[in-house]
C-alpha cells in the first residue's frame, strides 16, 4: 500500500457490499500503481516469470528487491518499481497494466485489505480472516455505481485461486521472534526466500544435492515436484516449516537416523 493510504477500521466480513469500479475513463486511472511497495507472494513469482518467459532466478533479479521483516526476519521479495518521482510499476502504461491477467495478489485486492487474528478458544489457537476498506485521497473508484460484496469481489478477481495456492505459506507469516530471543539467522532467512520464491534453483536443490537421500518423500510428491510449480511452492511451505521447527513437515530416512546416532 502507498503512504497516503487510509484503513478504514471496520472489519468487514465476505457478505459486506460496497460499491467500487476501476476504468480506463475514470481519472485516476493506474495512480494506485505507483509509490507503493508489493510484497510477492510464491504464486505471484510464477506467474509473472511466466508470464515474462524468465527463470525465477532472472526475474528476481530484475524485477525485486529483498526486504526483510523486523518482526519475523523473513526475508521477502519486493516488487521493484521504477527509478523515476513517481515510483511507478514496470508493468504500467497509460493504458494499464501489461500484466493483468498475472498481476500479484496485493493488485487483485485493491481496493480491500486483509488481515488475520489469532484468538484462543477452547480447543487451542484459530485464526480469524477479516477484510477492510482500504482508500487512498486520489481514488475515484468508490464514487462508481457497481455494487460488490466483499465474496463477489474476491471471485472476480481470482483472489480465491491466490490464496489457496498460497495458504500455508500465507500461514508462516504470521510467526514472529519471540521477545528476547535473536531472530532467524542469515543461512534460514535465505531458505526461507529459496523455498518461497526461487523455484527453479529450489527444484534444483531437491533433485542435485542430497536432499532426497535424506528426506522420506514419497514417489508421487517427487514426480509433482518434478514438474508442477504449484505443487513445488506448497512443497516449499512445508520444507519452510521444517527448517524453522514449526512443524515437523518433513521425515528424515530411517537409515540417515541411524548412522547420525553412530557418530
Amino acid at each position: 500500500m502507498g503512504k497516503m493510504d487510509v484503513v478504514e477500521p471496520v472489519k468487514l466480513s465476505l457478505g459486506s457490499k460496497f460499491k467500487f469500479k476501476c476504468h480506463k475513463g475514470i481519472k485516476c486511472f493506474t495512480r494506485c500503481c505507483s509509490n507503493i511497495e508489493i510484497l510477492l507472494t510464491p504464486y505471484d513469482v510464477i506467474r509473472l516469470k511466466n508470464r515474462l518467459g524468465l527463470s525465477s532466478e532472472e526475474f528476481l533479479e530484475k524485477y525485486t528487491y529483498m526486504k526483510v521483516d523486523e518482526q519475523s526476519s523473513h526475508l521477502y521479495a519486493m516488487l521493484k518499481m521504477n527509478e523515476d518521482a513517481e515510483r511507478e510499476c514496470p508493468f504500467v502504461t497509460p493504458d494499464g497494466c501489461t500484466v493483468y491477467s498475472d498481476r500479484p495478489a496485493n493488485c487483485r485486492y485493491y481496493p480491500i485489505g486483509q488481515g488475520t487474528l489469532k484468538k484462543e478458544t477452547k480447543d487451542g489457537i484459530a485464526e480469524e480472516e477479516f477484510y477492510f476498506f482500504v482508500r487512498e485521497p486520489h481514488c475515484y473508484g468508490y464514487h462508481e455505481k457497481k455494487q460488490w460484496t466483499i465474496e463477489s469481489w474476491r471471485k472476480d478477481q481470482e483472489v480465491d485461486l491466490y490464496d489457496g495456492i498460497n495458504r500455508e505459506w500465507k500461514a508462516i507469516q504470521l510467526r514472529k521472534n519471540l521477545p528476547g530471543r535473536s531472530g532467524l539467522s542469515e543461512k534460514k532467512q535465505l531458505q526461507f526466500f529459496l523455498a518461497s520464491y526461487d523455484v527453479d534453483r529450489f527444484r534444483r536443490f531437491i533433485f542435485e544435492s542430497n536432499f532426497l537421500n535424506v528426506f522420506d518423500i514419497d514417489e508421487e510428491t517427487i514426480e509433482k515436484i518434478k514438474t508442477d510449480e504449484v505443487e513445488l511452492i506448497k512443497f516449499g511451505a512445508k520444507y519452510i516449516k521444517y527448517v524453522m521447527m514449526l512443524e515437523e513437515t518433513l521425515k528424515v530416512k530411517e537409515e540417515v537416523l541411524k548412522e547420525r546416532e553412530k557418530k
